[in-house]
């Protein structure tokens, strides 16, 4: 997408300080119906890129496995919890205008955003979580400290 908007996304300031950039070919292995780029460099295989575009050009999620299961954290693919709901999927008029004014690629985002429904839905071992709703990250949060605290009090005895 050309225009105000794109050239005025990113500021040079944010990127500056970084000298080393990765990149990475779209594809890889599949997980769970989605490509993988796995063997990032200098990171174990338990962490996968997922390629999530439609946002922007490159944008991906990035997939955990942990002792409990995978967490996925979609990033910008989607902004509001309620998106993610398997049968009623629903967004506030305020967030949808922005992700729609945003996004480089409309087909992409919500064939995306369909996908990590689909996952959300049949996946119990996949923790799906964004970059902007902040009940859900709490909720994250609030579970794993309960993780932390539990094995701590097993550690003591």
């Amino acid at each position: 997408r050309q225009g105000f908007i794109a050239h005025r996304r990113y500021r040079p300031q944010q990127w500056d300080e970084i000298k080393n950039w990765k990149f990475y070919a779209a594809g890889g292995e599949p997980w769970f119906g989605f490509e993988a780029v796995r063997e990032l460099a200098g990171l174990p295989p338990e962490i996968l890129l997922i390629p999530l575009a439609g946002h922007t050009k490159g944008h991906a999620g990035v997939a955990i496995q942990t002792s409990e299961g995978w967490l996925l954290h979609a990033g910008d693919a989607y902004f509001y919890r309620q998106e993610m709901h398997p049968s009623e999927p629903n967004c506030t008029l305020g967030l949808r205008a922005y992700q729609r004014l945003m996004e480089v690629d409309r087909p992409a985002r919500l064939s995306n955003q369909n996908r990590l429904r689909q996952l959300n839905r049949d996946r119990q071992d996949v923790r799906l979580f964004c970059s902007h709703d902040a009940i859900e990250f709490k909720a994250l949060a609030d579970r794993s400290n309960s993780v932390s605290q539990t094995l701590e009090i097993g550690q003591q005895r």
